[in-house]
């Protein structure tokens, strides 16, 4: 993929080939609202600005959770 600008608008492919994952996996994302996207005639599009701010977030929130503690985790299955 060619060096994006931030203002660029990305399609599935080049936001998969970027995070180094399926289009499979990319269009999930997007149809379940977990990554920034929008539609275009029927076609997923990627700001990429908004691209690199979602990865920003998800390393922060990774931080956060390995420092919650996992009470739920060991409640689970008790009775």
């Amino acid at each position: 993929m060619a060096t994006a600008k931030p203002s660029e608008i990305l399609t599935i492919k080049e936001v998969a080939d970027f995070l180094k994952v399926t289009e499979r996996t990319i269009y999930r994302l997007a149809a379940a609202k977990q990554i920034p996207a929008f539609k275009v005639g029927g076609s997923w599009r990627f700001s990429q600005a908004d691209i690199a701010e979602w990865i920003k977030q998800q390393a922060v929130d990774d931080r956060i959770a390995e420092k919650t503690p996992r009470t739920e985790q060991k409640s689970r299955g008790r009775k």
